[in-house]
């Protein structure tokens, strides 16, 4: 599955390239303007990771157990609809579906403050619509897609903070 805003796999490449640059940049930014006091940490500085590779992390261990998020992460994930080009691996194995579905899920990064107690989900999305609603539409979009991190880390670890951050990039031609 690739960016939606690529209307043929032809620009898929080149779409997912400029997502990806445009959001590293705004990455590094933020990371760039941190005083040595801060007390953010950028967990994904220079790539997105999938949920299994974050959990490698001891700071996400810390957080929570795995048996406690996996339980809440597949009764969340099957509150979501299997979408087409997911349904052979749906039909092979529904329990694993849902459980490699989550773990394979990629915020665009991850920022923990420690000191708070609080994990922030970014996530970028680009727009070239031409609808006044697109920032709606894609905060809407964003939401939805990382619902079952939010919302599983937030059932499994309740001493904690979760929150997401959409950043919407694009523009309104009228």
């Amino acid at each position: 599955m690739g960016i939606k805003s690529a209307f043929c796999d032809g620009m898929a490449t080149a779409v997912t390239a400029a997502h990806h640059f445009i959001w590293r940049h705004l990455y590094a930014s933020m990371q760039a303007v941190q005083t040595p006091t801060s007390k953010l940490w950028f967990v994904t500085p220079d790539k997105e990771s999938s949920m299994s590779t974050l959990w490698q992390e001891e700071e996400f261990k810390q957080i929570y157990s795995i048996e406690s998020l996996m339980e809440k992460a597949a009764d969340i994930e099957k509150t979501i609809v299997v979408k087409e080009h997911e349904r052979a691996r749906y039909d092979f194995d529904p329990t694993m579906f849902y459980e490699n579905r989550f773990w394979n899920r990629r915020p665009d990064g991850i920022v923990i403050n420690k000191y708070h107690r609080t994990l922030y989900i970014l996530e970028f999305k680009w727009s070239s619509d031409r609808n006044k609603d697109f920032l709606r539409a894609k905060e809407d979009e964003a939401n939805e897609q990382r619902r079952s991190i939010i919302e599983a880390l937030r059932a499994a670890a309740l001493e904690w903070t979760f929150e997401q951050i959409n950043f919407v990039a694009g523009g309104v031609v009228q």
